[in-house]
């Protein structure tokens, strides 16, 4: 049986001429080592070998400046990918800078079989950006996700939560700015502080303090909503789960299940409209999201019952419905 696989490779710091007040690659990728070209092919034929379906798969290079690395060293991991592509790969997956995207370097990306570019906005505030040490502006931003576009690549856009000088309201206007620029996909990485970092050292100095996690999923859930209703899908929402960081954090946002935590508080606020002035209430939702519905050891349900609400939530096979009322 095939399988779908993503075949992710980590390019960390080169060619980055920006250290962004959070940013620790070698934590955040739990790589040192540079990739090389004979690294491309061996992941590509692990994947093969354990049953990934090429057309289905893309090899993805993250780490975030990957079009400000030297050119000779970015077209050697395209060559090596290249022939996978050739050979019925659905494509490649870039990530990089807003301010490393010109037509040239889009030819380039184009010619060699990739087929989406993330860019990594974080704010689209120009304070908060600078705040953080970006190096680029919002208008930098709008200016590569329009040449994305306009070459015909999957965009994406990635943005953070809680950076240094944001707020939840500027994290909004963010989002709104994003959607506005009409990405396929997003996106969200709530702040992490991490060791050897601006970031980290304003933490200990007091000048910065993290959103406490209940601000940042009531937040995050709300960003969740306001993608899902411009039909943009949030690919990623949390840091991902890595010893690394969980060895180099100081504080911040990280939960290994960030987004199930946001999901079942998408749907608690759903119940409380639909509660009304009702005491005791029975929902239905398909059975695979049962477990999101009542949330974390059952804190939606505990959520109800400490308010005087009972109630209950059963899975129902037939619908399709994300949630509705049982009568």
């Amino acid at each position: 049986m095939t399988k779908k696989a993503n075949i992710a490779i980590f390019v960390p710091h080169v060619g980055c001429r920006h250290r962004c007040s959070f940013c620790d690659q070698k934590a955040i990728t739990g790589s040192v080592k540079l990739p090389r070209a004979e690294d491309v092919r061996a992941a590509a034929e692990r994947a093969l070998e354990t049953g990934a379906d090429p057309k289905n798969t893309e090899i993805a290079f993250f780490g975030g400046s990957f079009t400000a690395i030297p050119r000779s060293y970015m077209t050697e991991l395209l060559n090596a990918a290249k022939p996978y592509v050739d050979a019925g790969f659905r494509g490649i997956r870039v990530s990089t800078r807003p301010d490393a995207v010109d037509c040239e370097v889009l030819s380039i990306l184009k010619s060699s079989g990739v087929c989406a570019v993330e860019l990594g906005a974080q704010s689209m505030c120009d304070d908060v950006l600078s705040a953080n040490g970006r190096g680029h502006t919002a208008e930098d931003v709008e200016r590569a996700a329009r040449l994305v576009k306009h070459y015909g690549f999957t965009l994406g856009l990635q943005m953070m939560v809680g950076l240094y000088k944001s707020t939840p309201d500027r994290d909004l206007l963010t989002a709104e700015k994003l959607i506005a620029l009409r990405p396929d996909e997003a996106r969200i990485y709530p702040t992490v502080i991490l060791k050897n970092t601006r970031l980290g050292e304003l933490y200990a100095a007091g000048e910065y303090s993290p959103y406490r996690l209940e601000t940042a999923i009531s937040l995050c859930a709300r960003l969740l909503d306001m993608f899902e209703e411009a039909k943009i899908r949030v690919i990623k929402l949390g840091l991902h789960s890595s010893r690394e960081v969980e060895r180099d954090m100081l504080g911040g946002l990280y939960h290994p299940a960030f987004r199930e935590l946001c999901e079942s508080r998408r749907y608690r606020e759903k119940m409380e409209k639909l509660i009304g002035s009702g005491k005791a209430v029975t929902f239905t939702v398909p059975p695979t999201r049962l477990s999101t519905a009542l949330g974390q050891k059952r804190e939606n349900i505990e959520y109800f019952r400490e308010r005087g609400i009972s109630v209950e939530i059963l899975p129902d096979p037939g619908q399709r419905e994300l949630l509705k009322i049982k009568t």
